[in-house]
C-alpha cells in the first residue's frame, strides 16, 4: 500500500502537531507517511520540523517531513488535511475579546466557542479556513479536512454552506475528555464505560452513560453520578487545573437530567445562569474561573519556551498515545478498517429536533468511504430547548459570513445567552461596535468600521 501524504496547516502549534503526527506514526500502516508541515510563522514552523523529525528518529519509521509557507504547496497531492490555528493570536485578540467586554461589566471564562468572543474569533478565523477550501477544491479536492479550530460549530457550519463538496469533519476531545473525567470520578475503569453522545459542539449530552457489568450487562450510571454531586463526593478535585473545580456541569445535572460533553468554565458562558454582575456568590459556590483563557495563553507560553529547549536538546522523543481522533480516522480511511468516532458534521437530519443546516456533534462511522454520520434521532426537550439558544448565535454569524451583513453580527450578540443576561440593547450594540473597532483588519474588510485598521 502506498503511503498517505498529510498536509498539518497551522504547524506551528508545535505542541498539537507532535500529539497528532505522533499518533500517526504509531499506526502500522501509516508510518511511512509524508508529513507536509505548513505555517506563516518561520520559526515556529522550524521548530515543529525539528520536533517532527525526532519523532520519525524516535520511531524507526521511514515517514518524511516537508515544511512549506506557501499553503498551496503544501496541500499539493494531499490525502489529508489537518487544520489548526489561532488567528490573532493570544495577542491582540484574545485580550482583546476579553477586555474591551469587561469596559462594559460582562466577563468571560473562554470566550473561543460562543458569546461576543465566540462571535469576533468566528469572523476572524472563517475567511482562513475559506482559502483552505478553495485551494483544496483546486489542489486536493478527495482530502479530507480535519479541523481542529475552535469556534467549532461556526466554522463547521460556514464551511458547509460555502464549500458544500468539501470532505470536512470538525474534531473537539470533550466527548472522549469528558467520559474519561467521569469514570475517574466515578473510580470506574475507562475502558468498562459504554456512552452515546449528541448535540452541538461544546453542547452535546450524553444520552446513555453505562457501566459495562460482570455478566455482560450494562448498568446506568447517572443515579450515582447525581448521589455523588449531592452528597459532596462529585466532582473529584481537579487532577489537572485547580482552577477548574467542574461543579457547573454536575448543578446542570441535577437541572436536565443529562451531563454535558464540555467544561464547565465553557458551560458557564454558555447559560445565562452562573456569571451574573453582582453575584459573587454564584461565581464561589461553583468556582467559575473568570478569565480562564488568557491565563492558560500566558501559561502555556511560558511552558512552550522550556519544552521548547527540551526538544531542542534531546536526541530522542517519548510518543504517547493521545485520546485525539485524527490518526483513528487517517487510518480508517487509509484502511478501510472500521472505526467509531464524535465529529462535527452538517446536521442533515442527524438529530431531528435541531435545525438541518446547523453543525452537529454525533457518532460517525469511519471506514474506507469516508465519515459516516450515524442517525441519532430526537433529543430530550430540554437538550434541543438548551442548545437552539446557542444555534441562533451560530446561525447569526454564519449569516453575517456568507451575505456580509454587519447588522446580523450584532443580532448574534444580542442573541447570545450570557451577553443577553447581563447588558441592555445599547450596550450590546456599543460593545458590538467596539470590538468591530478594535480588532480592525483582523476581521473582513466588509465588517471594519470605517477607518479602523490594525496597520493605522
Amino acid at each position: 500500500m502506498s503511503n498517505p501524504r498529510i498536509a498539518f496547516i497551522g504547524a506551528g502549534s508545535t505542541v498539537f502537531m507532535k500529539n497528532i503526527i505522533g499518533d500517526v506514526l504509531q499506526r502500522p500502516a501509516l508510518r511511512d507517511a509524508t508529513i507536509a508541515l505548513m505555517d506563516i510563522n518561520r520559526e515556529r514552523l522550524d521548530e515543529s520540523e525539528l520536533v517532527a523529525g525526532k519523532l520519525i528518529r524516535s520511531l524507526g519509521t521511514k515517514a518524511t517531513v516537508e515544511t512549506h509557507m506557501d499553503q498551496r504547496r503544501a496541500l499539493a497531492g494531499a490525502d489529508f488535511v489537518v487544520v489548526a490555528f489561532q488567528i490573532g493570536g493570544y495577542e491582540p485578540c484574545t485580550v482583546t475579546d476579553f477586555e474591551v467586554p469587561k469596559k462594559f461589566g460582562l466577563r468571560q471564562t473562554i470566550a473561543d466557542t460562543l458569546g461576543v468572543g465566540g462571535i469576533m474569533r468566528g469572523l476572524r478565523t472563517v475567511p482562513h479556513l475559506w482559502k483552505i477550501c478553495a485551494d483544496m477544491m483546486e489542489i486536493c479536492p478527495d482530502a479530507i479536512m480535519l479541523q481542529y479550530v475552535n469556534p467549532m460549530a461556526i466554522n463547521t457550519w460556514a464551511i458547509a454552506e460555502k464549500f458544500p463538496k468539501i470532505r470536512q469533519v470538525g474534531l473537539c476531545h470533550s466527548v472522549q475528555g469528558t467520559a474519561w473525567e467521569l469514570a475517574r470520578d466515578l473510580d470506574i475503569p475507562y475502558s468498562e464505560i459504554r456512552y452515546r453522545a449528541a448535540g452541538i459542539n461544546h453542547m452535546a449530552f450524553y444520552l446513555k452513560f453505562e457501566h459495562r457489568q460482570p455478566d455482560g450487562s450494562y448498568r446506568n450510571l447517572y443515579p450515582d453520578l447525581l448521589r455523588g454531586y449531592r452528597e459532596g463526593r462529585f466532582p473529584k478535585p481537579s487532577h489537572w487545573n485547580e482552577r477548574c473545580p467542574n461543579k457547573v456541569r454536575y448543578e446542570m445535572l441535577t437541572r436536565l437530567g443529562y451531563f454535558v460533553t464540555e467544561s464547565s468554565e465553557h458551560f458557564a458562558e454558555y447559560t445565562p445562569y452562573f456569571i451574573k454582575e453582582g453575584r459573587e456568590d454564584l461565581i464561589e459556590k461553583y468556582g467559575i474561573p473568570l478569565d480562564e483563557y488568557p491565563k492558560r495563553c500566558v501559561e502555556q507560553i511560558e511552558r512552550w519556551k522550556d519544552q521548547a529547549a527540551a526538544y531542542r536538546d534531546a536526541d530522542t522523543i517519548e510518543v504517547k498515545e493521545s485520546h485525539e481522533y485524527a490518526s483513528s480516522i487517517i487510518n480508517s480511511v487509509w484502511t478501510g478498517e472500521p472505526s467509531v468516532i464524535y465529529g462535527n458534521v452538517r446536521n442533515n437530519g442527524c438529530i431531528t429536533s435541531l435545525p438541518s443546516n446547523c453543525a452537529a456533534e454525533v457518532p460517525c462511522l469511519v471506514d474506507a468511504s469516508g465519515i459516516q454520520p450515524t442517525h441519532v434521532g430526537a433529543l430530550p426537550p430540554q437538550l434541543t430547548a438548551l442548545m437552539r439558544t446557542n444555534i441562533n448565535v451560530q446561525e447569526l454569524t454564519v449569516a453575517a459570513l456568507m451575505t456580509e451583513n454587519v447588522e446580523h453580527i450584532y443580532h448574534a450578540a444580542m442573541m447570545d445567552p450570557h451577553t443577553a443576561a447581563e447588558l441592555d440593547l445599547d450596550q450590546i450594540w456599543a460593545l458590538t461596535s467596539d470590538l468591530l473597532a478594535a480588532h480592525g483588519d483582523w476581521i473582513p474588510e466588509w465588517a471594519r468600521p470605517a477607518g479602523k485598521s490594525r496597520a493605522a
